[in-house]
C-alpha cells in the first residue's frame, strides 16, 4: 500500500468517525428530550423523536421548538401573522371539486386538495398560507401582511392585511403554536423559495420578489 493510499484511508477514516459520533449525539438529545417530557410509550415515540432532531439539525435557529414564524418575524410580529390568518375557504376548482389552499411542496393536484373540512383536505393535507411581512411602522406606522393561498389548477390567490402598533400589542396574548390551523410557512425563511418549478399559469408572484432573512440562506 503506497503513502498516499494511507493518507486517503486515514482521511475516511476520520470523516465516518465524525458522522458517527454526529449521529451519536443525534441521538442521545432526541433520547433526553424524550424522556424529560415524561413517559415513552414504545419505540414509536422514541423513533419519532430522533426523526424529529435529525430533521431539525439543519434548519432555522431555534426551528424545533418555535414555530417557524418566529425565528422568520420574532414573537410580535409572529403573533399578529397568527391573529390575521384569513378563515380557510373552499374555491371550486377546474374539474368542479372544491378545493382548500395547500403546501405545494407536498400537493400539486386538485385530489390531494379537495375539501374534506375547514383545516384538512380528502387527503388529510393541512390547509396551508405562505406568508410575507413588510414591517413599516418606523416610517409610515403600519405593518403589511400578505397571505398567499395555492390551489393546484386554480393557481396563487393574494390576501392583504395592515395592522398599526395598536393591532400589533392587542395580540400579544395570540399563541403560536406548530399545530394551528392554517398552517403558515413564512416565505422569507423558505429554502429554495426561488427555484421552485411551477407551470406558467401557477407561477408565483411572489418568486425573487421576497427579501431573504437569513444571509446566504438558500432563495
Amino acid at each position: 500500500m503506497t503513502e498516499n493510499d494511507e493518507r486517503e484511508r486515514g482521511s475516511a477514516s476520520v470523516e465516518q468517525a465524525g458522522l458517527v459520533a454526529l449521529i451519536a449525539l443525534l441521538a442521545l438529545a432526541a433520547i433526553a428530550a424524550v424522556a424529560a417530557g415524561g413517559e415513552v410509550e414504545g419505540s414509536r415515540d422514541l423513533g419519532g423523536a430522533i426523526a424529529r432532531r435529525i430533521a431539525c439539525a439543519p434548519r432555522l435557529p431555534d426551528a424545533c421548538r418555535h414555530h417557524p414564524l418566529v425565528p422568520a418575524y420574532g414573537w410580535p410580529l409572529a403573533r399578529l401573522t397568527r391573529a390575521m390568518a384569513p378563515a380557510p375557504v373552499a374555491e371550486t376548482g377546474p374539474s368542479g371539486m372544491p378545493l382548500m389552499p395547500v403546501d405545494f411542496r407536498y400537493c400539486r393536484r386538485e385530489s390531494c386538495a379537495v375539501a374534506a373540512g375547514p383545516h384538512l383536505t380528502a387527503s388529510r393535507r393541512r390547509v396551508t398560507a405562505f406568508t410575507e411581512i413588510e414591517d413599516r411602522r418606523r416610517t409610515l406606522g403600519w405593518v403589511e401582511l400578505t397571505y398567499w393561498l395555492y390551489r393546484p389548477g386554480l393557481g396563487w390567490q393574494r390576501i392583504v392585511r395592515r395592522a398599526g402598533q395598536a393591532q400589533v400589542e392587542a395580540a400579544a396574548h395570540v399563541r403560536v403554536l406548530l399545530g394551528d390551523d392554517p398552517d403558515l410557512v413564512p416565505l422569507e425563511t423558505l429554502p429554495g423559495r426561488n427555484h421552485y418549478e411551477f407551470p406558467a399559469s401557477e407561477r408565483p408572484p411572489w418568486q425573487w420578489h421576497v427579501r431573504g432573512r437569513y444571509p446566504g440562506w438558500s432563495s
